[in-house]
Formats: C-alpha cells, sequence, structure tokens
C-alpha cells in the first residue's frame, strides 16, 4: 500500500490513557502524538488509578519504540512493529508513529487561546492537514467537546472506536431465547430423553445455523411449558436439560421464590455448582441482588459449598462525592454496598417472636461468613471456595474486571450484577463497559451462564418509572 493511501490519525491524550495498545490499533496506518499529549503523560503517570497505570504503560511502550533511534530516525518516523505486543491482528503490517519533532502551528480563531492543551492539539492537527493536502488527516479523541471544537476548525475527528464490543449494546448476547411454537412438531420425534441422578436430558438434531451458546436458556412458549438449557452443541447434536422450575412453593431458595421465567432462569444459574461465572443484567427491580443473595446464603450457609461470601463494587457516587469516610475496609464500603444490605435484610428477617439473643446470633453469623472487600485491595489476592458478588459491574473497564474475576481461585463462583442503562462512570459507554465485555466474551464458554432480567417485580410504581422515565 503507498504512503498516500495511508491515513494519519493523531490521538488525544485520553485515547492513550483509556487504552495504551491504542498506537497499535490503526492497522497499516500512520500515528502522530504531539509534544502537548507527551507533557499530558507525564502529568498523568503519578498515583495508583486505572488512568495513571495506563499511562505508565503507554510511556513503556513508547520507550521501547524509540530504543536507540537517532535523532534522524525518530524525525522519518518509527514503524511501530519495532516492538511486538502481540496485538497485531491477522498479520497486518503497522504502521509508522511520528513525533513533533518540529514546530506546528496555525492561526485558530480567536475565541481559542493557543496556551490550552486542547487546543495546541487542534493547531497541530490542522498543521499537519496543511502539510499533507493528499492524506486524510484524522483526529482521535473520546473528548466530545474535543471532536465538536475540531469540526468548528475544519479537522476531521472521529471517536476511539476499538475499545466497543459491540456496535451496537441492543445486539448484546441476553442469555434466552424463545423456541418456535412449533418446536416439539418439528423435533419431538427424533429427540431423546433420559435422566441421570434425578435430572432429565434430551438429545436433539440441530443444523449448522444454530446459534445456540453452552447453558442458553429455552424457553417454550406453549402449553407444554417446556423450560431447558442447552448444555452443549457438537457434531450437529444438542444435549438439553430440564430447568427446574424455582417458581412452587416447595421449592424455594432461601425462602425465596421465582416470580417470572426469567428470574427462574436466573435461579437454575446461581443454583448450579458446574457454573463457575454468571452475568445478571437487568433494569432497577428486576430482582438481581435479591436473586443473587438468597443462593449465596443457601449454598454457603446451607449447603457449605462455598465457605465465604465475598461482596465488592466500584465506589462511583451517582452525585457529588462525600470525601473521605471514616472506619476499617468494611466500614467504609458499607455506605456504597446499600443494596446489598437492603436485600440481605429481607433474607434474614426473623419473625415477631424471635428473642434479641436469636437476632444477634444470627447478625453475628452473618458478619462471620459475609466480607465486604474493596476494589482497591484486590490486586494480588487469590480467593478460595468463595462465592464473590460483583455489584454494579457496569462502572467497571475491561481491565478491571479482568482483575476480579482472575482473582477467583479453585471451587470459587463469580457473580456479576449491573444495569448497562446506568453507567456512572464519565469514560464509560454501554458498549465500552467491562460488563458488557466479559457478557460477550464468556458467552461460549461451557462453565458461564448469562440472563438479562426484563421484567420488573419490585413494585408497581418501580416499574412505570424504569419504562416511562
Amino acid at each position: 500500500m503507498t504512503n498516500e493511501a495511508k491515513r494519519l490519525f493523531i490521538l488525544d491524550t485520553n485515547v492513550l490513557m483509556h487504552d495504551p495498545m491504542a498506537l497499535f490499533n490503526f492497522d497499516e496506518h500512520d500515528v502522530f502524538i504531539s509534544m502537548t499529549v507527551l507533557e499530558e503523560l507525564d502529568a498523568g503517570k503519578k498515583g495508583m488509578s486505572e488512568v495513571a497505570r495506563n499511562v505508565r504503560e503507554t510511556n513503556r511502550l513508547i520507550d521501547q519504540i524509540i530504543c536507540n533511534a537517532s535523532f534522524e530516525e525518530i524525525k522519518q518516523g518509527l514503524p511501530l512493529e519495532r516492538i511486538h505486543p502481540g496485538h497485531n491482528k491477522n498479520s497486518i503490517h503497522l504502521g509508522t508513529l511520528f513525533f513533533e519533532t518540529e514546530p506546528l502551528s496555525v492561526e485558530l480563531p480567536p475565541s481559542l487561546p493557543s496556551h490550552k492543551a486542547d487546543n495546541h492539539i487542534l493547531q497541530t492537527g490542522l498543521a499537519l492537514k496543511e502539510k499533507h493536502h493528499d492524506r486524510n488527516v484524522t483526529l482521535v479523541t473520546k473528548d466530545i467537546n474535543m471532536r465538536i471544537k475540531s469540526s468548528a476548525v475544519g479537522l476531521h475527528s472521529e471517536d476511539y472506536y476499538n475499545d466497543r464490543v459491540l456496535e451496537d449494546a441492543d445486539l448484546l448476547y441476553r442469555g434466552w431465547e424463545t423456541l418456535d411454537e412449533h418446536f416439539f412438531e418439528t423435533h419431538g420425534k427424533e429427540m431423546k430423553s433420559w435422566q441421570d441422578e434425578g435430572r432429565t436430558f434430551y438429545e436433539l438434531h440441530v443444523d449448522e445455523h444454530n446459534s445456540w451458546y453452552p447453558n442458553q436458556a429455552l424457553i417454550s412458549t406453549n402449553d407444554a411449558g417446556f423450560n431447558a438449557i442447552v448444555r452443549s452443541t457438537h457434531n450437529g447434536k444438542a444435549i438439553l436439560e430440564y430447568m427446574q422450575d424455582f417458581t412452587q412453593p416447595n421449592h424455594n431458595v432461601w425462602g425465596i421464590n421465582a416470580r417470572n421465567s426469567e428470574q427462574n432462569i436466573a435461579l437454575n444459574f446461581l443454583m448450579d455448582p458446574d457454573i463457575d461465572f454468571i452475568s445478571l443484567l437487568g433494569v432497577a427491580g428486576t430482582g438481581k441482588t435479591l436473586l443473587t443473595l438468597a443462593a449465596a446464603l443457601e449454598q454457603t450457609l446451607d449447603l457449605n459449598i462455598y465457605n465465604e461470601i465475598i461482596m465488592t463494587r466500584a465506589t462511583i457516587p451517582v452525585g457529588e462525592d462525600i470525601g473521605f469516610l471514616p472506619g476499617t475496609e468494611e466500614e467504609k464500603m458499607t455506605p456504597w454496598m446499600g443494596a446489598l444490605m437492603d436485600n440481605l435484610e429481607v433474607l434474614t428477617q426473623t419473625s415477631g417472636d424471635n428473642t434479641e439473643w436469636e437476632t444477634q446470633s444470627t447478625q453475628e453469623l452473618l458478619s462471620k461468613r459475609i466480607k465486604i472487600k474493596s476494589m482497591n485491595f484486590m490486586r494480588g489476592r487469590t480467593f478460595l471456595n468463595k462465592f464473590i458478588i460483583i455489584d454494579e459491574a457496569q462502572n467497571l473497564t475491561p481491565k478491571q474486571m479482568k482483575t476480579l474475576i482472575t482473582r477467583s481461585g479453585s471451587g470459587s463462583k463469580v457473580i456479576c450484577l449491573g444495569n448497562i442503562g446506568q453507567i456512572d462512570s464519565p469514560y464509560l459507554t454501554e458498549t465500552t463497559t467491562g460488563l458488557t465485555y466479559v457478557v460477550d466474551r464468556f458467552k461460549e464458554w461451557e462453565y458461564s451462564a448469562h440472563i438479562t432480567l426484563e421484567q420488573g417485580e419490585r413494585s408497581r410504581l418501580a416499574q412505570f418509572a424504569s419504562d416511562n422515565l
């Protein structure tokens, strides 16, 4: 490919702060980094935040690229293939990295003072556009206002798209599918069934266009009420397991029954010891937290499958921050875990006949088996035989999600709860959040399951507010 056919991408600081590997995600096209960006990276390298870690990683990668290069080589541009971070997909030859090695500036409108960092990047972009008039020069930034200003001065700009898991959140895997009303007429004759340890299984033939994933739920709309879970699909055959019915009063989990088919699916997943990772998405009031805590208490206190319940979440305020909180790690986290504690109170409420001693004993038992942990202290930990609940997971980045999930040791189960319609982090969207990332990445793994809950059960007021506000 000729040089004229290559695009020239100018990276804003926030792109590299968001994804250090962005340098290698523009295929054969060239990348330009201005001195202003290098100065902002230098200013943002201190601290233990996710942004600071990304800045340090970016600095290390740039250092490897320019290692032992002369000034003349840097002026001519350095091939990004000088290092191989393992992100060069499909053997595409990477482009060249250019730095601002000489003054580049043009006149900006008086309303855009040149002493501001963003405006200096715009100046650099316009100067490159004039210098390389035969090339498509594009500013890549995650700052919406920066893209608006860029358009206003005549410089083409784009968002950084490589971090998007999906083009549209509506395409996200929801974990269940409604069967055609003629499903049994089509597959009934060739369907085999058997029982094993009280569980009922079915085997049927599927064609090459079958799109079922492991542990996907299948819901029947006919009177037969056949609800099943796909356990495996291979060699043109699918094995289904008949779903347990947790809607029956005599078949509850810690006193909780499923109120609809979606909740029944969720409880089947939560109570399955063979599933190591579960993601539950849903709007407020669909029962994500209550069902998860009920399953956690049942399997920890009654069945002894797990020896402890670990709760954590991202501490991002919805409104103004209330500042530092006193106390121990658990005491600091308590205000953030209000939703979990509210549901825990519902699950552990005792009758009025119980004495104060009985109530206190229950609380002491729970405090020994339920631990609230801060994400800040998760790195390097290993949790064995734990039931790990990650609440408000939509506010986590893919890297943070990876850090948390990889903490799980042998015998542990991880549950991610969230609503991608309520993202509080200013740097994440429905298509870039870590919750969307793990749903998409885990959907083909046989030891994971996902369910999107859509039907609210909190109250008619909450349901109306969710639908109409």
